[in-house]
């Protein structure tokens, strides 16, 4: 989906001028497919068809087996990813790619274990991140910050170890603490002690929930993680007083249209219940979730919901401010990106052809 299309044959505004946060974008699923191609064949790592020449891949996680090869494509993904200057690449890229399209402040999501093993240990890596994530940033102009989440497939123990070490980088550019990988697996109320150890360094609390398992995840994220926001939250649109409270509460979802319908939560984009949850009150960031997967970045999202949900600009500018409002990044550069996006809805819109 083009921007070029969406401008030019509706007489919108240019989505790629809108301000924006990008608030769900997990490490190794930024990765540029042309950047896994270029290091695969540098490390020579055998990649299957589905990520070289069939990509992006035909997915689903409808089932055990249909998440263990989406999590087989992303661990090979992942594996490219072998020095210092790999890392280096992938933020700055990343960064680049979010300037691209609009936006000025970037959190990206990373569980240091799954890559501690190759660069020195986790702590050795989470200093190469920050460091990467601050030069990046200083390059594009995208403030870049890092979520730790922990993988709920992993004893919760191991998480308790992760928000150890996110706490000793609070304020530092660690922002927030997560819980990732398969939400039917783990019992979400083992991690809440890992929870505690985040929130008492006034981290923000990010765990996923509400998509593969449903509303029920979604409300024990809230009750037993104290989430501030929620890793797509999109399926509490089928409770409706979860959905209540999540608005009241303030609470962020975190919407990845196209990754849900990539893995089979719902058949088409036009399934997805983004309406509801606009229209029930709740805050929304739209989020890209693993480009390199789902083929599908930030600006798509943004284009989805206007072209398929048929959001007006004054739609798709509350959901920009709803990605910045639910962001950490620091006054100045929120009041920055609040004020471009009244400034981009001010602005006329170009003639309909």
């Amino acid at each position: 989906m083009s921007e070029t299309t969406s401008t030019a044959r509706h007489g919108a505004r240019d989505l790629r001028a809108l301000p924006k946060a990008h608030l769900h974008l997990h490490f190794t699923g930024s990765m540029r497919h042309s950047t896994l191609l270029d290091l695969a064949d540098e490390h020579d790592v055998r990649l299957p068809e589905a990520l070289r020449e069939d990509w992006p891949p035909v997915l689903s996680a409808a089932d055990e087996k249909g998440w263990f090869r989406f999590q087989r494509l992303y661990d090979l993904a992942r594996s490219v990813l072998r020095t210092e200057a790999d890392v280096r690449r992938l933020l700055l890229e990343a960064a680049q790619d979010e300037a691209a399209e609009g936006s000025g402040w970037l959190e990206i999501q990373v569980d240091p274990s799954g890559y501690g093993n190759r660069l020195g240990g986790i702590t050795a890596f989470t200093d190469l991140v920050l460091d990467a994530a601050g030069q990046a940033s200083t390059s594009t102009g995208v403030g870049v910050a890092i979520v730790i989440a922990a993988n709920r497939t992993r004893h919760p123990l191991d998480a308790r170890t992760l928000a150890r070490l996110a706490v000793q980088y609070a304020g530092r550019g660690v922002v927030g603490f997560g819980l990732s990988n398969d939400e039917r697996r783990g019992v979400i109320s083992e991690f809440a002690p890992a929870f505690t150890i985040a929130n008492r360094a006034d981290l923000l609390s990010v765990p996923h929930g509400g998509e593969l398992r449903g509303p029920d995840s979604a409300q024990a994220c809230l009750d037993d993680l104290g989430a501030h926001r929620l890793g797509h939250g999109i399926r509490s649109a089928e409770d409706p007083a979860l959905l209540d409270r999540i608005a009241a509460a303030g609470v962020t979802l975190e919407v990845c249209p196209a990754s849900n319908v990539s893995l089979g939560v719902y058949a088409t984009a036009a399934d997805v219940p983004l309406r509801a949850v606009w229209s029930a009150g709740a805050r929304v960031a739209l989020g890209a979730d693993d480009p390199l997967l789902f083929g599908s970045r930030l600006l798509d999202q943004y284009e989805t919901a206007r072209l398929v949900h048929g959001f007006e600009d004054a739609e798709l500018a509350g959901l920009a401010r709803g990605s910045i409002e639910g962001s950490a990044a620091p006054t100045d550069v929120r009041k920055r990106l609040l004020d471009g996006v009244d400034a981009w809805l001010a602005s006329p819109p170009p003639p309909s052809e």
